[in-house]
């Protein structure tokens, strides 16, 4: 199942104004982080990197927090010694305390405190601590926001913008008009699109491979608009590849024939959303909002939106059901005569 929309109003012309040069992509980051750690945690991040195969964002979050963990039991026990299996409850509580009066987000203590588990779980198995004193910590309760969407009024100028500029035909425009059509008709997040390779996306069956969270593959349908967008965007970058060389592994590049930036990604996406509502805080990810609402609001079925979105739990999912009801109950309240 895939987002599909009807017909679009095709714009008058091309659209004026100066061209906006798109930014360099970012550096890539350093080596992993494990070799500045000390020993178990040394020993933990490998274990991450090279047997549980995460990816380098987490190792790199994990690496971040633990070492925030670390500083803290050197403070907390002043200049007595300390060890790994000499960390009880109260110490970690001590450390959730510090960090919530540090001003830090329940969600990122939350996430914090899931490295800490991870690590003594680790640990324990390697058998360094006879047992794992983050299990008796409660993970502080989330707030669950609803997500910013667009409605289908939205969507449906956001893709006239972009149609319009992409006429110009620049490599850029068709691109960006590419990486829209695959974000609203897929729901994939923004690392997944910018990992994209040539062999991940068929156009004939229309699908695409998506590595998710974790290294998880999905399969998700490509509808009708994402397929026409990407093989007029495939034509551009095969021009592209034959006048300046570059990257033929990646599906999306840079106008330098690399493979695009996350950040190249944002910019060209927010531009747009910018013009839509300028105040309404969207972002790349509200596309996946959007695409998930748009389905669940047609009815489409819980389990089978989860399985696109590549949700491990379909709690994660149920969020957007919120979306839906609340949207209902305001067309409701507007409509109904003895609402």
């Amino acid at each position: 199942m895939s987002v599909e929309r009807g017909p679009r109003a095709r714009g008058q012309g091309p659209r004026g104004g100066s061209r906006v040069t798109e930014p360099r992509p970012a550096p890539d980051p350093p080596p992993g982080p494990w070799p500045l750690a000390p020993g178990p945690l040394r020993d933990f991040l490998t274990h991450l990197a090279k047997e549980r195969d995460v990816s380098p964002h987490t190792v790199k979050a994990y690496s971040r927090d633990l070492r925030a963990f670390t500083e803290f039991l050197s403070t907390y026990y002043g200049a007595g010694e300390w060890s790994w299996g000499g960390i009880d409850r109260l110490a970690i509580r001590g450390f959730m305390a510090h960090l919530t009066r540090s001003g830090l987000g329940k969600r990122s203590i939350a996430r914090t405190l899931s490295a800490v588990r991870s690590f003594y779980k680790f640990l324990h198995r390697a058998e360094e601590v006879e047992a794992n004193p983050a299990r008796a910590v409660g993970t502080p309760k989330l707030e669950k926001h609803l997500p910013g969407y667009l409605d289908r009024a939205q969507i449906g100028l956001l893709f006239q913008m972009a149609e319009t500029r992409a006429w110009e035909g620049r490599f850029a425009d068709v691109r960006n008009l590419a990486i829209l059509e695959l974000f609203y008709s897929t729901g994939m997040r923004l690392s997944e699109l910018r990992g994209i390779n040539r062999v991940d996306l068929d156009l004939v069956s229309q699908q695409v491979k998506v590595r998710g969270k974790g290294r998880k593959e999905r399969i998700v349908p490509v509808g009708d608009h994402a397929q026409l967008a990407l093989r007029n965007y495939e034509a551009k970058r095969d021009e592209l590849l034959r006048d300046v060389g570059g990257d033929r592994t990646a599906y999306f590049l840079s106008r330098s024939g690399k493979r695009i930036s996350l950040r190249a990604i944002q910019y060209a996406v927010t531009r747009f959303l910018r013009q839509l509502d300028e105040d309404a805080g969207l972002s790349v990810h509200s596309l996946r909002h959007t695409f998930a609402t748009h389905l669940l609001d047609a009815g489409a079925d819980l389990r089978a939106v989860q399985e696109l979105l590549g949700h491990a739990s379909v709690s994660t999912t149920q969020i957007y059901t919120h979306v839906s009801v609340e949207r209902l109950k305001e067309v409701y309240r507007k409509a109904h005569p003895r609402a």
